[in-house]
């Protein structure tokens, strides 16, 4: 016993013989983040909702290679007499339940729709300001939770993210005061924060959403416009920083990734661990104690949370 390196493993807390060499150089070097990456979107974008799968593994892998940053791009100001998107026939509220539940069977991603119609959405700008201000006042990583809390609510659960009251209780979850954010989202200024970011979404050649751009230090960039595979990404990313050998990050444990995230649907859990739709519930069972997590199901896909 007394020539063996003894160990206590941090992760599972039981103490044995150490596996490990005894005497190893390490790198404790971290790439240096050369790259800026700009995600154009919206708080109401469908298509944005349907791509969290495969942008949520991507940032998880890569993204000690860039600093990502999210920006409001302004989809629906208000609705009026002209059309607000022709090309998918979208001329008024009632005509988006279609087209989101469409992109929701397809992506795998729960869209219900319904509220277009009874309680319709009348304009994405106050979600954005909201997010503009925890931006501001906070951080990025504060204010994306806030864009993932808001589209579970709008797209799975069909809450109006364009009336205050929602906007509160969402802010109010993450730990901040809602009606504060709220208010000075809506009489600060939340406006002027938002049109910089529309000033940036122009500069950026990006005219629709989703639409990822990854600039270099040498300020070029690479455009991937709409729902991509995930290996067009990491292409992307390989162009943008010249070299074909870069490494990925091990995935998080789901027993890391659930808490982080509070809630998961099976296509994210899919994507991210290159599981088919039916290993999904054997595979949160390993992962997972059972009194860590709630199984549930919406419009016909199950999703998990993590019991706090």
């Amino acid at each position: 016993m007394k020539n063996q390196q003894m160990i206590c493993d941090l992760e599972t807390g039981v103490c044995g013989v150490s596996e490990e060499e005894e005497l190893q150089v390490i790198d404790f070097n971290q790439p240096k983040k050369t790259v800026n990456l700009y995600y154009v979107t919206d708080p109401i974008c469908s298509h944005c909702w349907a791509i969290e799968p495969v942008l949520g593994r991507f940032v998880e892998q890569y993204g000690h290679y860039f600093n990502f940053k999210a920006v409001m791009g302004g989809l629906l100001e208000k609705w009026h007499d002209g059309p607000i998107d022709p090309a998918n026939g979208i001329f008024k509220p009632a005509d988006v339940a279609p087209h989101w539940r469409e992109v929701g069977e397809f992506s795998r991603m729960p869209i219900d729709g319904s509220l277009m119609i009874d309680n319709p959405v009348q304009s994405s700008f106050p979600p954005s300001r909201v997010f503009k201000v925890i931006q501001q006042k906070y951080d990025d990583e504060l204010a994306l939770k806030f864009l993932r809390r808001m589209r579970e609510e709008l797209f799975a659960f069909n809450q109006n993210i364009s009336e205050e009251s929602v906007l509160i209780d969402i802010v109010n979850k993450l730990g901040l005061d809602g009606e504060a954010i709220v208010n000075e989202a809506e009489r600060g200024n939340g406006n002027k924060l938002l049109n910089e970011d529309f000033a940036l979404t122009r500069s950026l050649g990006a005219r629709g959403f989703p639409t990822i751009i990854m600039v270099n230090e040498e300020n070029k960039g690479v455009k991937i416009v709409g729902g991509r595979p995930f290996e067009y990404y990491v292409e992307g990313l390989k162009q943008i920083l010249g070299e074909e050998d870069i490494q990925p990050k091990q995935q998080p444990s789901l027993a890391k990734l659930l808490p982080k995230e509070k809630l998961l649907f099976s296509k994210e859990i899919e994507v991210m661990y290159d599981l088919e739709q039916s290993e999904v519930q054997a595979f949160v069972d390993k992962e997972l104690a059972e009194d860590s997590y709630q199984v549930r199901e919406i419009l016909g896909e199950v999703y998990i949370t993590h019991n706090e």
